[in-house]
């Protein structure tokens, strides 16, 4: 009987040992994003003179988006960019009253003078990345820009961003940094933003910095169109048809381009349906490109270096699998501690799980002061736990999600769903699903965590107190908005 509990303390230590490389990789790109700050920073590329600019495709790729089909469109049509050297291509797959108001504002620019288009397709064959291979049939301009529907670019973004590719032949894709225009809006907002800051302050900046392989972001960005068609096109393949494209095109020798002062912003999922389908989009994306690309990145002829960070990337998503086995676990390890003494000191260290988690604390920190240099340093240990917390409660969820990736299974591109400013009733207009099994097995572990929380008051044991403190808190917050916003 004595190896079950062995056992279990072996497998949760392995967990450790994954959380532990996880928040190792995440230290160094803070050491070295906070090198790339530290060094002086490159001069902008010279623009070219008036009439040669290169010509540019826009692409906006939509599906049902009447809340901000409007605003993207007068965004793209107000871009400073010579008007003989630029198209906006409206990707629309719509089957709603988008339709109507996208053709109305196409006709209206079209109307000035403005080379702009509505694109139908006949099906919604590869979803996004099918719009987007479909748009680039009926084009032949140099460069392509991406933005999805909610995005709301300024009007110098091309003007910005056009000059890197003139200045080096290499460059296939110039990524710009995401801004978020509702922020504030609530605390699911607020916590949305803290975690893409990390990602775009922190890990896009010490990747580049490094010459590690980055990804273009699916939008807010401009692709070579040369780079698009040696990298093979856009495949249906994967829910990240972005980070697909990009680690073909980078194995292909092609460089990325980053530029964090360059903001695009664009609108964060304000409801619990919304971030969960873009949750889910990204962690089984990512393990779908994992399984695609990790044998073609060890087979490269890349530096040692760059293949362990881009397995690194790759299998970032995986961290979800393992906190949810984690958590799992920990609730019987309270009771094997209390039974198995003799075993104590190995109890303890396995109880230890914060040591996994210090580095975190230093990346997001560093990503929180470059966002918000004039916030005061108490606001953020408070929040970060939160954030955590949180996070963990989407381990289910996001899990699920890479298991099904790992697995080959196929699932539907589901969207996210965007309000614009319309608030809640407008975002009635699209639901991507109910209150199903899945929230209410999420209730259940809010309480399974809540005993295990109990159980190790009740055996004086306050080890994995803290674990299933943050454990509590973020299934019972998930299982909550998830109901809320359902109603």
């Amino acid at each position: 009987m004595v190896a079950l509990p062995v056992l279990l303390v072996v497998v949760y230590g392995l967990c450790l040992l994954f959380i532990l490389g996880f928040s190792a990789g995440q230290w160094q790109l803070t050491r070295l994003a906070l090198r790339a700050y530290a060094s002086p920073p490159p001069l902008p590329p010279p623009a070219p003179v008036a009439g040669e600019w290169p010509r540019v495709l826009v692409q906006l790729p939509l599906y049902n988006e009447q809340n901000v089909v409007e605003r993207i469109i007068d965004a793209t049509a107000a871009l400073d960019y010579p008007s003989d050297r630029l198209h906006i291509q409206v990707l629309d797959d719509s089957t709603d009253a988008t339709v109507r108001l996208a053709a109305t504002r196409v006709a209206h620019y079209a109307s000035q003078g403005l080379s702009i288009s509505h694109v139908r397709r006949s099906n919604r064959e590869g979803y996004k990345a099918g719009a987007l291979r479909h748009g680039l049939l009926e084009n032949t301009d140099e460069f392509v820009a991406i933005f999805d529907a909610d995005f709301v670019p300024e009007t110098d973004f091309l003007r910005r961003t056009i000059p890197f590719f003139l200045q080096d032949a290499q460059v296939g894709v110039v990524q710009t940094r995401w801004g978020h225009l509702n922020e504030d809006e609530s605390l699911l907002t607020r916590l949305q933003a803290f975690g893409l800051n990390a990602h775009f302050l922190i890990e896009q900046v010490g990747r580049t910095f490094a010459g590690f392989f980055i990804n273009f972001n699916g939008t807010g960005g401009v692709w070579r169109r040369a780079c698009i068609d040696d990298a093979g096109g856009w495949h249906t393949d994967t829910l990240t048809e972005d980070l697909d494209l990009s680690y073909r095109a980078q194995l292909r020798g092609w460089r990325f381009v980053y530029r964090p002062g360059i903001v695009a912003p664009a609108e964060l999922p304000a409801v619990m349906d919304a971030l969960k389908s873009q949750q889910f989009r990204w962690t089984k994306g990512a393990a779908e490109t994992a399984h695609k690309h990790l044998g073609n990145m060890w087979r490269s002829q890349q530096p040692l270096a760059v293949k362990l960070q881009a397995t690194f990337h790759l299998l970032n998503s995986t961290v979800y699998v393992v906190i949810m086995l984690m958590a799992l676990l920990s609730v019987p390890l309270v009771f094997v501690r209390a039974q198995y003494h003799e075993y104590k000191v190995v109890f303890q260290l396995a109880s230890v799980f914060l040591v996994g988690f210090t580095p975190l604390i230093y990346y997001y920190y560093t990503a929180w002061r470059l966002a918000h240099p004039n916030k005061p340093l108490w606001r953020y240990p408070g929040f970060f736990l939160l954030f955590l917390s949180i996070s963990m409660g989407l381990a289910l969820h996001n899990a699920r999600a890479v298991v099904l990736g790992w697995q080959g299974r196929r699932t539907p591109f589901v969207r996210t769903p965007k309000a614009g400013t319309g608030g809640s009733a407008r975002r009635r207009r699209y639901r991507t699903g109910g209150v199903g099994a899945l929230v209410l097995f999420e209730g259940v572990l809010a309480l399974y965590f809540a005993f295990g929380l109990a159980a190790g008051v009740y055996f004086d044991d306050f080890g994995l107190l803290p674990f299933h403190s943050l454990l509590t808190i973020g299934f019972a917050s998930i299982f909550y908005y998830s109901v809320r916003h359902n109603r």
